[in-house]
């Protein structure tokens, strides 16, 4: 039962346990129809708790992040509250909000998320406060676009020639930078090379956009060095020709990545974990591989990473990438396997229960992230234990949506 609250706007529905949590079905609930009998023993791992640093998830069915394209100078949104908000009050474990600049041409386009300033820190706020009522880890990605920054946003794709924003749209195309001068593609800003002191800046972007999240009340940052943004054109060698401290051998692409995480660990509560979101290969002859991400993810460990989000691709147009159900999951499955202590997440192609409970129950990872899948089902979490024949709570609000092996009136 809910207690009131002084201010009645205040009031809302206290959830125990929360949505999407494995709970033993009573009797009544057996002859209601509400369950075939009593949970699997043992549980589907895809359904037990995942403890990371000192946050413990209630499954293993998480929000992967995708842009919205919904704000305009970074701030967030109406919608945003409401986009988040479903997928916490129907059961995931975890949701991961958008790619979040943290410097305002560190944005993909002119309508994304940001970080940059504390103005931003109230409108986070309001969504993790939220989603904190259903039991779900609040996480946020920080990034920087890089050079395949000042892009139109999804709903004007194929509408021109280009993937150009201009001035007039709110881009900034004379401000795209990235390691070395190499543009992604004839579609996009061709990028400056960033000098060191532009080096310096973007490092205590991430630094200090980590701060605001925490102060928002994030519990997990993850830091994107993924799909051909800034992070990952230092990693390729494919993107980053420098000849300096930041370019070159291996030691010296992975430097920046390395230098934001130890600065980011310094200031997180210790208790709070630390993501990064890698493309583990760029499926491109000559460019960073699955072998490159297993020795990164030895480094990021050390330096106090808790959990590799393992994508791939987006660096460069050549990419010959062999799409299929799970196609990346490989990558978790070995940076799970090949470096003690680090966690590891799979994403790509993740449809099914079936494909979900696979990989987690196989050890290929600890969790799943589901992004497309999770936009055409919001109750994902509550189909797919279905399917499994698997007990779980739903949000009090929604009970009556439970679905049911056999038919009642109640």
């Amino acid at each position: 039962m809910s207690s009131f609250v002084s201010d009645p706007r205040d009031f809302y529905q206290v959830q125990n346990p929360p949505p999407g949590t494995a709970i033993e079905p009573t009797e009544l609930e057996i002859s209601q129809g509400f369950a075939k009998g009593p949970n699997p023993d043992p549980l589907p791992k895809l359904f037990q708790p995942l403890q990371v640093r000192g946050l413990l998830a209630k499954n293993r069915i998480w929000l992967s992040p995708m842009c919205m394209y919904s704000a305009q100078d970074g701030f967030a949104t109406d919608f945003h509250l409401s986009h988040y908000s479903q997928f916490a009050m129907r059961g995931a474990g975890l949701v991961m909000v958008e790619a979040t600049g943290v410097l305002p041409e560190g944005r993909i386009s002119p309508n994304c998320l940001g970080i940059w300033k504390d103005d931003h820190i109230d409108g986070l706020r309001r969504i993790v406060n939220h989603m904190h009522k259903y039991g779900t880890i609040a996480a946020i990605q920080i990034g920087h676009g890089g050079r395949k920054g000042s892009t139109i946003p999804l709903q004007l794709y194929g509408t021109r020639d280009s993937m150009r924003s201009t001035v007039e749209e709110g881009g900034w195309p004379d401000n795209v930078y990235g390691p070395s001068a190499i543009a992604y593609d004839d579609l996009h800003n061709m990028p400056k090379e960033m000098t060191i002191d532009q080096i310096d800046i973007v490092r205590q972007a991430f630094i200090d956009g980590a701060r605001r999240a925490d102060q928002a009340g994030f519990d997990v940052i993850e830091i994107h060095s993924a799909h051909g943004y800034l992070m990952f054109e230092f990693l390729s060698p494919l993107s980053n020709h420098r000849t300096d401290n930041y370019g070159g051998s291996f030691e010296n692409r992975t430097r920046l990545l390395l230098e934001i995480v130890r600065g980011i660990r310094e200031i997180l509560p210790q208790n709070k974990p630390l993501f990064v979101r890698i493309s583990s290969t760029d499926w491109v002859e000559g460019g960073w591989t699955g072998d490159d991400t297993v020795n990164l993810s030895k480094l990021l460990l050390d330096a106090g990473v808790d959990f590799i989000d393992c994508s791939s691709a987006g660096n460069d147009p050549r990419q010959k990438i062999p799409l299929s159900p799970g196609y990346q999951v490989q990558f978790a499955e070995r940076v799970k396997k090949e470096v003690p202590g680090m966690l590891s997440g799979a994403v790509g192609l993740i449809t099914t229960s079936e494909l979900a409970g696979k990989v987690v129950e196989n050890g290929s990872a600890d969790a799943v992230f589901l992004g497309r899948e999770f936009l055409r089902n919001p109750s994902y979490v509550y189909s797919a234990a279905h399917e499994m024949g698997i007990n779980i709570k739903w949000n009090n609000q929604y009970e009556r949506g439970r679905q049911k092996t056999k038919y009642s009136f109640v």
